[in-house]
């Protein structure tokens, strides 16, 4: 899947990450992801396993991995 532009200047991706199961895991894969240069929104999904992420430009997806595994998780790829 490649990357949804919603409005100018905002790029969307999708990425699925494995291991989250609750409001907290949400809040700290989205709290590490929102840390990222240029990201302007996170929303994390614990029953589907997906983060959408808003920000100015496309994400270097080595940068989501690492945020994602500081918050204790595995970033499976983009969904």
């Amino acid at each position: 899947m490649t990357a949804q532009t919603d409005t100018p200047g905002s790029v969307t991706a999708v990425y699925k990450v494995s291991g989250m199961s609750c409001g907290h895991c949400e809040g700290s894969v989205s709290g590490e992801i929102s840390e990222i240069a240029g990201v302007s929104s996170v929303k994390a999904v614990a029953s589907t396993g997906e983060v959408t992420v808003v920000s100015a430009e496309p994400l270097d997806e080595e940068a989501v991995r690492a945020a994602v595994d500081e918050a204790g998780f595995e970033l499976v790829g983009k969904a």
